[in-house]
């Protein structure tokens, strides 16, 4: 709730407006007035308004004076300049002390209702603005392990911005990297018995557990080195190389401690992984390219008979057949429901494929299994179980009918379709939890000082939208809703005839009890003094 602070000489003037201003429908509350600029600035200091309207011809200190101070002591609130002096001079210094508007006496109530939506509105926007700018901040300064850790599955995956990320390489810790030689590890943890029907949380907590092994045997035989989880089953390590290690070394080793790490995993959690290498690149920027070498070996472990070295998938440096880049890009597409960049990625994949001649039906079941693999763990993180969108599906069926490019296309954009479309719930959910969230918050601290703008900021939504949601769900705005909440605890409180009303008023969150005593009488007819008798 907007806090509007007038201050004006003429009492006449600040009774009409408090009357005339629509309170209510502006989401504003009055929270005091002032006779003179000196008092004004005390009242501004105390009550700390978003809007002030004051007067300029004022005794002791007038208006224009008071808003200097005002910024001097860095007020950040808007103000209206409501005067009978219409004087040019007047205008100009108002707009050197970035008044937000300027009005001439007298004033009807439209011209003022209009002025203040509009003020509102930018407050706001600021307000907004600000949030945005408190929650960045806070994120890069809490979350600096999850900013490396997104930055390091950009590069490793190559869906990272060129620019952005030399940027973020260039103010991070591992800056190192630029005086090392990388080799990317692909690991993929297999399907198994043991595995084999396990729930996504159950399968998350093995993730973990396998997880942690591979961290703990680098940290022994290649401390730098970075692990990089990336979509359902695999992951991936980089390997960052001193450039006095010959490369066939350097392969070597780290050939062993794949063996090592896949020997330790089954050991301690009886799980079966299958390792891929890339080749050593120089530039950290082709890192990417080691990653798609790396799981094209895989692939070929996966798919390709020994023997068919016919069949055998490439890869260069123009783009050819990127699986990983292709299974991040579009794992990311489906969980924010975007159909249609999601469509274009697979276009451009298969695009792409067209020009090898070698892909064969065997690859293409085994891409079509792999992505829905991808899409229930992504879709997973994101609260939703994708078999719940398609009950009663054969999959092993239907993806063992399929034969060409225009199949896969065909049936990824079908399955894409559906849960694109039907992710509404999830946001109906959502909203609900939100809407929740509030009652249950008003409910929880009636008595406290808090208003939208808080729950934007707990909820790290915008203010307009919170009320447009809540006002769906419950047909009425949330500031209408925290009154009624406090006024029928006030009801309560007065009749058990206990409480003094001004005890009532701060026990329900009101500090003016002139303000308590009218919302009162508004909401239920009578004042809190005859509340009390009639108990």
């Amino acid at each position: 709730m907007w806090k509007i602070l007038i201050i004006d000489d003429d009492f006449q003037v600040l009774e009409g407006m408090q009357k005339s201003i629509p309170w209510e429908s502006i989401d504003a509350e009055f929270v005091g007035e002032a006779c003179d600029g000196a008092e004004g600035l005390v009242m501004a200091e105390r009550t700390k308004p978003d809007i002030i309207i004051t007067d300029i011809y004022m005794p002791i200190m007038n208006g224009l004076e008071m808003i200097e101070k005002l910024r001097e002591m860095n007020y950040e609130g808007e103000i209206i300049i409501l005067s009978g002096y219409s004087d040019f001079q007047y205008a100009r210094q108002a707009l050197r002390l970035q008044v937000n508007d300027y009005l001439s006496k007298p004033v009807t109530l439209e011209e003022l209702s209009e002025v203040l939506a509009r003020v509102i509105k930018e407050l706001e926007n600021k307000e907004l603005k600000k949030l945005e700018q408190e929650e960045i901040h806070s994120r890069l300064l809490m979350y600096e392990p999850f900013m490396e850790k997104e930055w390091l599955k950009s590069v490793v995956t190559g869906t990272f911005n060129k620019a952005i990320a030399a940027e973020q390489l260039k103010r991070s810790e591992i800056d190192f990297w630029l005086q090392r030689s990388h080799l990317v590890m692909g690991i993929e943890l297999l399907n198994s018995v043991r595995t084999a029907g396990l729930s996504l949380i159950d399968w998350n907590l093995f993730r973990f557990a396998y997880a942690n092994i591979i961290r703990e045997v680098l940290s022994e035989d290649w401390p730098e080195s970075a692990f990089v989880e990336l979509h359902s089953h695999h992951a991936a390590i980089i390997f960052n190389i001193d450039p006095l290690i010959p490369a066939d070394e350097a392969r070597r080793l780290i050939g062993a401690i794949g063996e090592r790490i896949a020997a330790c995993i089954y050991t301690y959690l009886q799980l079966s992984v299958r390792i891929g290498l890339g080749t050593l690149k120089t530039n950290w920027l082709e890192i990417s390219n080691s990653t798609e070498e790396a799981f094209l070996e895989l692939l070929q472990q996966n798919i390709v008979p020994p023997q068919d070295k016919e069949s055998s998938l490439t890869f260069d440096d123009s783009g050819a057949i990127r699986p990983i880049k292709f299974y991040q890009e579009l794992a990311e597409a489906i969980v924010y429901a975007k159909e249609e960049k999601a469509q274009d990625i697979i276009e451009a994949y298969f695009n792409q494929m067209e020009s090898m001649p070698a892909i064969t039906p065997a690859y293409l079941q085994y891409l079509c299994a792999e992505l829905w693999t991808i899409f229930a763990y992504s879709l997973h993180s994101a609260g939703i179980v994708l078999d719940d969108l398609f009950p009663g599906m054969a999959l092993k069926q239907e993806i063992a009918q399929i034969q060409t490019q225009t199949q896969v296309k065909d049936w990824l954009r079908s399955k894409i379709h559906v849960i694109t479309t039907s992710r509404h719930w999830h946001e109906n959910s959502k909203h609900k939890e939100a809407v929740d969230f509030m009652i249950q918050y008003a409910h929880d601290h009636y008595a406290e000082e808090f208003g939208l703008e808080d729950m934007a900021k707990k909820l790290y939504l915008s203010r307009n939208y919170l009320n447009q949601i809540f006002k769906k769900a419950t047909g009425e705005t949330f500031t209408n809703y925290t009154i009624r909440v406090r006024m029928k605890k006030a009801q309560a409180l007065l009749a058990e005839g206990k409480y003094l009303i001004y005890e009532v008023a701060e026990k329900v969150g009101y500090k003016s009890v002139p303000y308590f005593s009218s919302i009162f009488k508004k909401y239920t007819g009578i004042n809190p003094s005859e509340a009390g008798k009639t108990s």
